[in-house]
């Protein structure tokens, strides 16, 4: 587990803002993914601080260090810095005063203690310095250096006060959990008991949650744990994750997509996914339950052509055929050589779209080898048929 200071602490723009925060007195701790990673050695994508300083106190230090502030979530604490184009999430010390298993009504605190016992797991509730000296006010390190992920304090009580947190578990448990120890005891038997409580989270917090999960190196060893505790069933009725272990292990790079097309259909409601994502699934779902490589190839292109023959293989729990994927790969290159525009004026309308589309059907099947002359010939050789 490394421990050198990392680029993102000791760059300036950082360190501007930490010391805005410090230069009256006031704490600035980073905290939550930024130490958690810092730590696992994986990259550091967002930086969190958090501070005794109340949220109008933080806009008024950045405001006299000439730092823009944006109070994105000021109801809840949290104050964005930016400092040379870098955000900084800046949140004041919080405790919990009341929870409905969605949201928290949140009074602010000076205690770090009190802000780590609000967290969800005992590894994000590590804290550093400006100068990197660790903080860990609820022994989360050795939970972080075993690659455990852990509630804070009872599971049942962490979880009732957010039911997401049984979702977000199994997805730290992808990202950051030891794949060879297993999940914790309690948080399982904790989750399994409060199965109703994911009935009162909006889809697009569950779709954002699995998403985030679906996109791990590996989600699938969690996602077997989701159906066996019956998380799966409760949040996508009707899902089977049997090919998404295979799939996974078939394809390099994580497309959480492709990955929730292996599970089933129909979970774009579900999920609350955009009309692109929902697309895209469908369509891969589809394209692996029907269609040649060359066909596939041509009308999807080569990364979503593979992608459903990768599925499709998945889904029949046999090996992909590798002259499959260079098909696909060869017909996704190809053009088509005619244009509606070669067929008319003798061909209009509906009769012109139905042309096209078996004209198009038979060069496929040609393995792309008519012309454009033959194709004309046939168009005119129907036509007056």
């Amino acid at each position: 587990m490394t421990r050198d200071r990392p680029d993102w602490l000791t760059q300036p723009k950082t360190q501007a803002v930490c010391a805005a925060l410090t230069q009256d007195g006031a704490q600035a701790l980073f905290v939550g993914g930024c130490v958690r990673n810092w730590l696992l050695g994986v990259p550091v994508r967002d930086i969190d601080i958090a501070t005794d300083a109340t949220p109008d106190r933080v806009i008024a230090l950045a405001r006299a260090a000439g730092l823009r502030s944006v109070p994105t979530g000021i109801d809840h604490g949290t104050v964005t810095v930016v400092s040379g184009g870098i955000p900084h999430e800046v949140t004041t010390f919080r405790r919990d005063i009341e929870t409905d298993g969605r949201h928290a009504v949140v009074t602010f605190s000076t205690d770090v203690a009190e802000d780590a016992a609000r967290r969800d797991f005992t590894m994000n509730a590590i804290y550093a310095t400006p100068a990197g000296e660790l903080l860990d006010p609820l022994h989360g390190l050795p939970d972080l250096r075993a690659r455990c992920v852990r509630f804070i304090g009872r599971a049942e009580d962490r979880i009732r006060e957010d039911y997401l947190r049984s979702l977000r578990f199994f997805r730290f448990h992808a990202w950051y959990g030891d794949p060879h120890a297993g999940m914790d005891a309690d948080a399982l038997a904790a989750i399994a008991v409060n199965l109703d409580g994911l009935e009162c989270l909006s889809r697009e917090r569950i779709g954002a949650e699995m998403l985030k999960l679906l996109g791990a190196p590996d989600p699938a060893p969690a996602v077997a744990v989701m159906r066996q505790t019956g998380v799966l069933r409760a949040i996508l009725p009707g899902a089977d994750d049997t090919a998404l272990g295979p799939l996974v292990h078939m394809t390099d790079g994580a497309d959480p997509i492709l990955r929730l097309a292996a599970l089933g259909r129909g979970f774009d409601v579900t999920l609350r996914l955009s009309k692109a994502q929902a697309r895209r699934a469908a369509l891969l779902r589809d394209a692996a339950e029907q269609g040649n490589a060359p066909v596939l190839g041509f009308h999807l292109g080569a990364k979503d052509a593979c992608a459903a023959l990768f599925l499709r293989a998945a889904l029949m729990g046999q090996p992909v055929n590798p002259q499959d994927l260079v098909a696909a790969q060869h017909a996704a290159d190809q053009v088509f050589p005619l244009k509606a525009a070669d067929l008319m004026p003798g061909i209009r309308g509906q009769e012109l779209g139905s042309m096209l589309k078996k004209l198009e059907a038979d060069w496929i099947a040609s393995g792309f080898a008519l012309t454009r002359a033959d194709l004309l010939a046939r168009a005119t050789g129907n036509k007056g048929g």
